[in-house]
């Protein structure tokens, strides 16, 4: 009798008191792990650079008529070795999340036979480049690339940016140096977050992004003219994100739809109308 009654009594109320903390602790802990971890799992989601060194780099340069730019191993983008033939002005290019920018050509052959000297600009971390895989990095280096593009090759200057490229052109787009005269958008999102969101919705995705790429806020005080392509198919962006970027900004903008698109098979085929409808686009609004 003596030992029941030394035993300490456990009311229901107790038992939740001590379940909640059970469940606040492993939440506590959860959030903190996600937080400590944030950097990681945004790297992983977000950047696919590959395996690609700089003589993988080069190599196929060559074989087409490409260079690296400024520097052959310390470089910051690809240009053609030609240019082209009746010069219009200078295109920088931020491309898409996956793989380095060498594998572009495209943009070369679309853009330069229109008599726009195309800079294909390479990130951090990305073919061969050294750097961390960051917003914050990729704005700065990007900025660089561009400055020194207009210095090198002249005016005017446009910006263009393809998906993730979308968030660093517009992160430059009132660059008060760089000035440019028109933002190409395509396939893009209007922020990360809502991105990510749209991709884990049941996961506290906020916590663990670092990065932002906000294309309606940092594009939000420019007054030029904006082109906004989309994929009306595109798996990877919804096209409701798109939209919203759209939605937000002011006039000059138009938008291109590509209907039986997806994200990564829009029609890049130099001779369609299109290319050359987007640059009178950018160059009726002066």
């Amino acid at each position: 009798m003596d030992r029941w009654r030394s035993r300490p009594v456990l009311r229901p109320h107790s038992n939740r008191r001590c379940i909640d903390m059970k469940i606040a602790t492993v939440l506590a802990f959860g959030i903190t792990i996600t937080g400590l971890l944030g950097c990681d799992i945004q790297r992983h989601l977000l950047y696919y650079p590959g395996h690609v060194a700089i003589a993988d780099v080069q190599r196929y340069a060559a074989e087409n008529g490409l260079q690296t730019w400024p520097a052959k191993d310390a470089y910051q983008g690809i240009v053609s070795k030609k240019g082209p033939p009746n010069f219009r002005g200078t295109i920088v290019i931020f491309h898409g999340n996956a793989g380095p920018a060498i594998y572009r050509k495209y943009y070369f052959d679309a853009l330069e036979t229109r008599g726009y000297r195309v800079v294909l600009a390479e990130y951090p971390g990305y073919g061969g480049r050294p750097g961390e895989l960051s917003e914050k990095n990729f704005v700065a280096d990007g900025r660089r690339t561009a400055l020194q593009a207009k210095e090198e090759f002249g005016g005017p200057l446009y910006l263009w940016g393809e998906s993730l490229g979308c968030g660093v052109a517009a992160a430059l787009s009132t660059d008060t140096q760089l000035r440019p005269r028109g933002i190409v958008m395509l396939t893009p999102w209007d922020s990360l977050l809502n991105e990510a969101k749209a991709k884990f919705p049941l996961l506290p995705v906020k916590l663990f992004l670092r990065d932002t790429y906000d294309n309606v806020a940092n594009l939000a005080d420019y007054k030029g003219p904006v082109a906004v392509i989309m994929s009306k198919q595109d798996e990877i962006v919804p096209n409701v994100l798109t939209e919203r970027l759209y939605e937000a900004l002011s006039r000059p903008k138009r938008v291109w739809k590509f209907e039986n698109a997806g994200h990564n098979d829009w029609p890049s085929d130099p001779e369609l109308e299109w290319w050359s409808e987007v640059m009178d686009f950018l160059n009726s609004e002066k």
